[in-house]
């Protein structure tokens, strides 16, 4: 098997940046469809931040033109660049990577919208606090 760790988070001011990073070990993530995904307090997990197996990001509107997602392949980590953070960026950020195949795995960020078959790996998330 294989999983991804996620590190990065911190506590920040409005305003300051954080690079958020997944590393994946037991596989390479250049063949997945990978995607950061956010969960507050009492509110469901939302996708942040999304990029495709052909390269193509795509961000919640909240994030635009703020986050940043990038892949290192040789590296076997995927990035989140956040810039101007604000309060409500406060959540815990959990990474995910998608192959195409049957591995289930129950997500580790919880939606309604989200489940078992949508993504292989899961990360344990990291914590992002964005203090005014």
């Amino acid at each position: 098997g294989g999983q991804l760790v996620e590190s990065g988070g911190g506590s920040v001011k409005t305003g300051e940046s954080l690079r958020l990073a997944c590393t994946a070990s037991g596989f390479t993530l250049d063949r997945a469809d990978l995607g950061w995904y956010r969960q507050a307090p009492g509110n469901e997990c939302e996708m942040v931040s999304t990029l495709t197996d052909a390269g193509t990001p795509d961000y919640a509107d909240s994030v635009k033109v703020r986050f940043t997602i990038s892949l290192d392949n040789a590296k076997r980590t995927l990035y989140l660049q956040m810039n101007t953070l604000k309060p409500e960026d406060t959540a815990m950020y959990y990474c995910a990577a998608d192959f195409g195949t049957s591995v289930v795995a129950v997500p580790t960020c919880h939606s309604r919208a989200i489940s078992e078959y949508d993504y292989n790996y899961w990360g344990q998330g990291t914590q992002v606090t964005v203090s005014s």
